[in-house]
């Protein structure tokens, strides 16, 4: 073909789109888009999302819905420790050898955690220990991608996270505020083989909420431009037919939508009290915890929200004490927050981290370890003050009742009501499932 436009690849014809559409709405809010070849729905599907939602929960349900735990969790909250947490400096405290800085302290729930996770100590009755979680994949890029997605990276595909499989099977879980939102960081490969309006919608500033969403001063109304837009859309697609179109165009719809609403408060942390402000306290992580209890009561089913700093090869006792410590009070916050509200009840919250830290501590820190960790649960039907599996002595091994990544996926899947056996064809014609084919662990349910 002659047209220069047809020899440009699809990451360049996306980025022409996006451009074009940055400059013609004047707003800053466009998806995260990773893959133009996975941005188009179905026609019939975009046209009647609500059927589409409704046929699917049907399927989800059948058969199903007396089992333990299965949609009891109508929004999802995954607290995010990048770079690799300590089970024994946290959830998994050992003494002798593997000893670390700080020891254990007794819980109302009957079991022990770390010193450092005083406030959390005060929660702990509300709480599920996971200490049996093991993995094979020890650097961080590809552990973290493990863990947000329940599968290995493969160079050929994206894999989707838990919220875009919901929005999937389940549809959107609110007219105009997005199913899935990532804080304190920028969702990249969020939406995975499904259509890039999936994708969580990026906060990096919790203070500062949903940034640029106000067009600039000085040009047309949203409107105006908006049928600009769609009228350059039209010409465009006459003669280059692209499903990626129709994706921004959907995209357009709903972020006009979300400007002119009131529910663009959901996103000012502002209008909450200054003490429950204090409570979560002053650090990112924490008003990144608040806003995603913000928004899962107002209508987002999926809310991740990021903690760096977690690679404690060196001065892990320092970096608990300011890391550690930031992460105690807000997940305390949290968790005391949505059960105060009734909210936790429909809620699971989950703390995930990408591997674990070695047994052997150095005097300074511990090295990566992703043969046994922890994960922590907490809602939606998860026992309370209950403890999953077994460590060894030293945190050294699994000892009772393994956990694999994509258990725990299938786990978080099965309470937010999703199909476990049902499968989504990506692009390259292959089937995935949500939990890599897994089991959910129905024993952690009451």
């Amino acid at each position: 073909m002659k047209d220069p436009l047809h020899k440009l690849c699809p990451e360049s014809r996306r980025l022409f789109l996006e451009r074009c559409a940055r400059t013609a709405l004047g707003v800053s809010i466009l998806p995260w888009f990773q893959d133009t070849a996975l941005l188009g729905a179905n026609p019939v599907e975009r046209a009647n999302p609500g059927a589409r939602a409704s046929a699917k929960q049907a399927q989800a349900n059948a058969g199903a819905a007396t089992a333990a735990g299965f949609g009891s969790a109508n929004r999802i909250i995954i607290l995010r420790l990048d770079g690799g947490m300590s089970h024994i400096d946290t959830f998994d405290p050992k003494s002798g050898a593997s000893k670390g800085p700080k020891g254990a302290i007794s819980t109302k729930a009957g079991f022990q955690i770390s010193e450092f996770l005083p406030h959390t100590a005060l929660v702990a009755d509300k709480l599920c220990l996971i200490r049996s979680m093991s993995a094979k994949v020890g650097v961080h890029q590809s552990a973290r991608y493990l863990m947000r997605t329940g599968f290995e990276p493969r160079g050929t595909i994206k894999h989707p996270v838990i919220g875009a499989w919901a929005q999937h099977y389940l549809g959107p879980s609110h007219e105009t505020l997005p199913s899935s939102v990532s804080i304190n960081h920028n969702s990249d490969h969020g939406n995975g083989f499904f259509p890039a309006t999936y994708t969580p919608l990026p906060i990096i500033d919790p203070d500062a909420g949903l940034q640029h969403s106000v067009p600039y001063s000085g040009m047309k109304s949203i409107e105006e431009r908006l049928q600009l837009v769609r009228q350059v859309d039209a010409s465009f697609q006459s003669r280059f037919p692209d499903e990626n179109i129709a994706a921004y165009n959907d995209f357009y719809d709903t972020t006009v939508r979300l400007m002119k609403s009131k529910e663009l408060r959901s996103f000012d942390i502002k209008n909450e009290p200054e003490t429950l402000r204090a409570s979560y306290g002053e650090g990112k992580f924490g008003r990144g915890c608040l806003l995603a209890r913000r928004l899962v009561e107002n209508g987002v089913r999926f809310v991740e929200v990021s903690s760096g700093g977690w690679d404690m090869h060196n001065n892990l006792q320092e970096s608990m004490e300011n890391t550690g410590a930031e992460f105690d009070r807000a997940f305390a916050a949290l968790v005391g927050d949505l059960d105060s509200r009734g909210l936790l009840q429909s809620t699971v919250v989950a703390v995930t981290t990408e591997f674990g830290r070695k047994p052997d501590f150095t005097g300074s820190g511990r090295g990566h370890y992703p043969s046994v960790f922890s994960t922590v649960l907490a809602g939606a039907g998860v026992k309370r003050g209950f403890v999953y599996g077994k460590s060894d002595a030293l945190g050294a091994k699994v000892e009772e009742k393994p956990l694999s990544i994509g258990e725990l996926h299938a786990t978080l899947g099965w309470a937010a009501g999703l199909p476990l056996e049902k499968t989504a064809t990506a692009p390259n014609g292959r089937p995935f499932t949500v939990g890599n084919q897994s089991r959910p662990v129905q024993e952690i349910f009451a």
